[in-house]
């Protein structure tokens, strides 16, 4: 499993969207312009998962609780803990972006101070509890919404399950391009992005490319979170091989003529 996140923010153009382009040398996805996220880790999970005879921490959380995402995303409580640790961790250890109170219950304004517990965190030296604990910070579940659910068809023989969320940039926090996956990141409108796929400019993964079409109808920052709210069901659980639908059609007509192997470009279910 890994989360995923869609980081937002308002701009005089417009809604703008964080990406990241991965490093050459990356085993998968290459190249390719993504979200911050990356796997769950066991240490996500509360108590002693991974064996070590420590149990995670206790998290100071505010906002909907573990059963309310695990009622949003089909999964048990424990799961969802996890995957919202793993949103908030992720989007921290590729961003710098904290999605935390600190010790006077404000949002945190400054993550810089942190940078030596991110580093820690990014080399699996530091758990995302145990850094949480130690700093009296509380996670911030309330500023994520729940978004979609891509899991690879199963005839494909490399799967993943990613859960994707939304969240906006806190005000005063900077999302840096201080990560070894990354080899550019920046602040893009879906519009700009969108055009550069068609230029052969930006490589999106099918995944990818649907959350940012999703984005296209709104203006701002509050629109698109207040949509999300809006909608209460269980996210579906997108698990077709997404060939067919006409959400993707233009995906799918842009990437054959530009010569690429439908079955390679379904197969890639993490953005």
């Amino acid at each position: 499993m890994a989360s995923t996140v869609l980081l937002v923010r308002d701009s005089v153009h417009g809604i703008e969207l964080y990406v990241q382009e991965r490093v050459s040398t990356m085993k998968f996805a290459a190249n390719m312009t993504v979200f911050p996220g990356g796997g769950v880790d066991a240490r996500d999970f509360p108590g002693d998962v991974d064996g070590d005879g420590h149990d995670s921490p206790r998290l100071n959380w505010s906002g909907h609780d573990p059963q309310w995402w695990a009622d949003r995303f089909n999964v048990a409580p424990a799961t969802a803990r996890a995957l919202v640790c793993a949103a908030v961790r992720e989007t921290f250890e590729e961003t710098g972006t904290l999605l935390a109170t600190d010790a006077t219950g404000e949002t945190v304004a400054d993550s810089g101070r942190f940078h030596a517990q991110r580093k820690a965190m990014e080399s699996h030296e530091l758990a995302f509890s145990d850094f949480m604990a130690a700093e009296n910070l509380g996670l911030r579940s309330d500023l994520l919404r729940p978004w979609s659910n891509w899991v690879t068809p199963e005839k494909f023989p490399t799967r993943f399950d990613t859960f994707f969320f939304l969240a906006a940039q806190p005000e005063g926090q900077i999302a840096d391009g201080d990560t070894s996956e990354a080899a550019s990141t920046g602040w893009f409108r879906p519009t700009v992005l969108m055009d550069g796929w068609r230029d052969r400019k930006v490589g999106l993964m099918p995944p990818t490319w649907a959350q940012i079409k999703r984005l296209l109808p709104y203006d701002t920052v509050a629109e698109v979170l207040a949509a999300a709210d809006a909608d209460d069901a269980p996210v579906a659980r997108t698990t077709s091989d997404f060939f067919g639908d006409p959400f993707m059609d233009e995906f799918f007509a842009v990437a054959t003529h530009l010569g690429h192997l439908r079955g390679d470009a379904a197969a890639r279910g993490r953005a």
